[in-house]
């Protein structure tokens, strides 16, 4: 199962924030050309940051700005916030009807469940430890590195 591109626009939409954020009007469609989307994609990803609290807005303003620091936003806040996977189900969905009558079909949810759990909160946990902060100087150092 893949993780939703949500999760990356997410990422996408905060760095952009801050890293144009001494531009005018980092809005929408600003953002929407940055991530090659369409502008209705960032506005639904922007309003379930905004939920989440790592985003403001204002009716009338053009643009969001961030609602916390970068060093207290982690990719595991954004992960959450644009509902990467469903909560009930986990990252990992098992086929519904294994056959009962085979070995493997009888036994494989429960030889290969608690598996997938323990990747699961692995991916969980590296995601918690990296903030945005982390992701925005990287990304200025990938800018500066161009030229």
């Amino acid at each position: 199962m893949q993780i939703g591109s949500k999760f990356t626009i997410g990422v996408h939409v905060i760095t952009a924030i801050d890293y144009f954020k001494e531009m005018d009007r980092v809005n929408s469609e600003f953002l929407a050309g940055s991530i090659g989307v369409n502008p209705v994609i960032v506005r639904s990803v922007i309003s379930q940051l905004r939920e989440a609290g790592l985003l403001q807005t204002q009716r009338g303003s053009s643009g969001a700005e961030l609602a916390k620091k970068l060093d207290e936003i982690t990719l595991y806040d954004v992960y959450k916030a644009v509902g990467s996977v469903n909560e009930e189900e986990g990252l990992f969905h098992f086929h519904e009807q294994p056959n009962p009558n085979c070995p493997v079909g009888r036994n494989i949810h429960q030889v290969l469940g608690h598996r997938l759990t323990e990747a699961e909160k692995a991916m969980e946990d590296k995601l918690r430890s990296t903030t945005l902060a982390d992701i925005v100087e990287d990304t200025k150092l990938a800018v500066s590195n161009e030229t």
